[in-house]
């Protein structure tokens, strides 16, 4: 459902009087909203401006805040658009009574929204050792790190398959990474790459679906290889990305591992990482 903000509701939140009393520090950068969908009552996607000078690999984070306050709260949030993209985009979660999203689930376009300038984040493709095959596993909106990284051509440069799983409470919440590998596949950048080399494994767990059940589950009971076709993961060949709650977190490392995945970082890559600054 794409919820509709009053004139009220534009006026009292990050763009307001507060703005003009708060500088900007050397560190951060000021970008405009231009993009606001919201998907549910929980989740929404928006993009902001992106700076000329702004670099990041795909899979990476940033912390992002409001002007709205003389110590502004920043939280981190996973890059969802690829490195190409002129813009800058993010999912998130509404948070009720959260410190940021209380008032970033509130924005519309033309508003302003605070970046600092250094991306970081280890769900990127140097930190993993060559494979045939790519997981990214998430739950709810640890899916934003890979919708970045599936629209970046060196993912298919060092892969020949991507399957991509998001676990969500419900339907709806699919809706964002449903979308966009169904776009995807007719873009005129990338589609040719993606072709069948990208797969997706939706799964809920509250709500009635062809598909149910927590991937950790799934996975370990051997149902996900049935439903999908591909072999059990093997770590002569298969790499991972994890992004999620952290109990998601450590479910599912736990499950790699016992498929003899080995974690790495960006100082010493491995089989399989995980983002553990992801907000949500």
């Amino acid at each position: 459902m794409e919820l509709k903000h009053s004139a009220e509701t534009h006026s009292s939140h990050a763009s307001g009087s507060s703005a003009a009393r708060f500088p900007i520090p050397e560190n951060v950068f000021a970008q405009t909203v231009t993009e606001v969908r919201h998907f549910t009552d929980r989740l929404f996607k928006f993009r902001i401006t992106r700076p000329a000078e702004f670099r990041f690999r795909s899979g990476e984070f940033i912390m992002i805040g409001l002007r709205n306050a003389e110590k502004p709260v920043y939280r981190a949030y996973s890059i969802a658009s690829p490195f190409w993209d002129e813009e800058i985009e993010f999912y998130s979660i509404k948070v009720p009574g959260g410190p940021l999203t209380e008032h970033l689930q509130k924005i519309v376009p033309g508003d302003t929204v605070l970046m600092r300038k250094k991306p970081t984040g280890t769900l990127v493709l140097d930190a993993l050792v060559p494979g045939k095959r790519l997981y990214m596993l998430s739950t709810g909106t640890g899916v934003a790190p890979f919708a970045s990284l599936i629209r970046d051509p060196e993912t298919y440069d060092k892969f020949e398959e991507i399957v991509v799983v998001q676990t969500c409470r419900d339907v709806a919440e699919l809706t964002y990474i449903t979308e966009m590998v169904d776009q995807l596949r007719e873009d005129p950048l990338i589609g040719e790459l993606v072709g069948d080399r990208l797969r997706l494994h939706t799964t809920t767990t509250r709500e009635p679906f062809a598909r149910m059940g927590r991937i950790t589950d799934l996975l370990s009971s051997g149902r996900f290889f049935e439903q999908t076709g591909l072999p059990p993961i093997d770590p002569e060949v298969d790499r991972g990305m994890i992004c999620g709650s952290m109990d998601m977190l450590k479910d599912t490392k736990a499950v790699l591992e016992a498929f003899g995945l080995v974690e790495g970082a960006n100082n010493a890559p491995a089989t399989f990482v995980v983002e553990r600054a992801f907000v949500g």
